[in-house]
């Protein structure tokens, strides 16, 4: 039978961890162990004491099984594709894994391709396709980096030259 006690109280255990959040039922103290001074207080509490400016980081991964069709993705730092995904996507970072693959419309500072990528992907910074990649569709970038066997087509262009739009189609090799 399920012990109510025993279930609710890791969990609550488990929250000890976690900046910003009060636990009413932290362990008390062992009987002999010495009171802890204000200057040796643990980490979970020095994490309460930053400035409110810090935040974590806002991380989602989509796990190799998954599947998620007709999305839009928001506040997310950094997007980690291993499975399946149609979605819009304004982010920092995005990874798309070897067996990942992203159809959608993608803005986001650094990009890293292992995978492959179909749609509108605009990088503001910089955009790595690495020899397993394979990305098509409307591509800006600021700087772009091809690792050798990559394959990468459609409309691409350079954020600084709009203007300068060409449409290819590549294969990255030693030919």
């Amino acid at each position: 039978m399920l012990q109510k006690d025993g279930f609710f109280r890791r969990r609550e255990e488990n929250n000890q961890y976690r900046p910003n959040q009060t636990n009413a039922t932290a362990p008390a103290p062992a009987a002999n162990a010495a009171p802890v001074a204000p200057s040796e207080t643990p980490a979970a509490s020095r994490a309460d004491t930053r400035s409110g400016d810090e935040r974590k980081e806002a991380k989602l991964v989509v796990g190799p099984q998954i599947k998620i069709k007709g999305v839009e993705i928001s506040d997310c730092d950094t997007l980690v594709v291993e499975g399946r995904i149609e979605a819009t996507l304004d982010s920092r970072v995005l990874e798309i894994t070897e067996h990942g693959v992203f159809q959608g419309t993608i803005a986001v500072d650094n990009a890293e391709v292992h995978g492959r990528f179909e749609g509108e992907l605009t990088v503001r910074k910089q955009l790595i396709i690495h020899a397993t990649g394979k990305v098509s569709g409307k591509i800006r970038y600021a700087k772009i980096k091809v690792e050798e066997g990559a394959e990468l087509a459609g409309e691409i262009s350079v954020l600084e030259k709009a203007q300068s739009t060409v449409a290819v189609t590549r294969r990255v090799s030693n030919a």
